[in-house]
């Protein structure tokens, strides 16, 4: 996603107005796939769509962008935005540009709850069988990614410095390559990144933690808004092949209970 900067790395007015309407079409978000009829509510329709919008804008879209994102009048779009502020599902930050907001957070955390409870035994599994830190990794944003889960080996001598709640970026490491190796192919992508997307995983060394091995591979069927990747870290190994074989099955193992 290509965001329009200026000083100090804010949009200034004329190029937040103009932001959605300099993406080519391939790169617009895509409206809400869902048909309303008369048993539904449009004014909550519009709502969730709001919520949708943001997700691929993560520095955030002014009202105006959001109406016109939507396809409702500005005024529409102002009082559905306060609504969800009530709610603490999205924010105005200082330059009034709306984005999520932390209370999607606890909504999301029964799903990940689940995510947690069926990947468990999994990233356990995985770590004995490699000797290695097993872990879950989720995307936060277009930028980022999330650990969600970490899993030792329980003969573990000595211990990978990776944590749940550690935030990296996408770019760097192989949970956050794994992922974009899952998305359609764009120009400029890393070497890595195109070869994950062949052969299934992705490998880096010391990317997030200096001399560590990663290898990770990306869970499959899930939305293209929930993608995570399940890895391990290791420091030093012999057979990448056999240890990215390791991580691919157990992704495919979780993927297949997720459906």
């Amino acid at each position: 996603m290509r965001y329009v900067q200026s000083v100090g790395g804010i949009p200034h007015k004329r190029q937040e107005r103009d932001l959605m309407s300099e993406l080519s079409e391939e790169h617009r978000p895509r409206k809400s796939a869902v048909q309303v009829d008369s048993s539904m509510s449009k004014t909550l329709h519009h709502g969730l769509e709001i919520l949708e919008l943001l997700t691929s804008y993560p520095h955030g879209l002014s009202v105006t962008d959001i109406a016109d994102g939507v396809g409702v009048h500005r005024t529409v779009a102002h009082r559905l935005i306060r609504t969800l502020e009530a709610h603490h599902l999205c924010r105005k930050d200082s330059f009034k540009r709306v984005t999520l907001g932390a209370g999607l957070v606890t909504l999301a955390e029964p799903v990940e709850q689940d995510l947690r409870t069926l990947a468990r035994p999994i990233l356990q599994e995985l770590a004995e069988a490699t000797e290695a830190t097993a872990h879950l990794v989720v995307r936060e944003s277009d930028t980022e990614v999330r650990a969600l889960m970490v899993v030792e080996p329980r003969s573990a001598k000595v211990h990978v410095a990776f944590h749940p709640g550690q935030v990296d970026p996408i770019d760097r490491g192989s949970a956050g390559l794994s992922i974009l190796a899952s998305l359609p192919p764009v120009s400029g992508e890393r070497e890595e990144v195109t070869a994950a997307r062949a052969r299934g995983y992705a490998v880096t060394v010391g990317e997030v933690i200096p001399s560590v091995l990663g290898i990770s591979a990306v869970i499959p069927g899930r939305r293209r808004d929930a993608i995570s990747s399940l890895g391990i870290s290791v420091f030093d190994s012999e057979d990448q092949a056999a240890l990215g074989a390791e991580v691919m099955a157990a992704a495919k193992t979780l993927g297949s209970m997720l459906r």
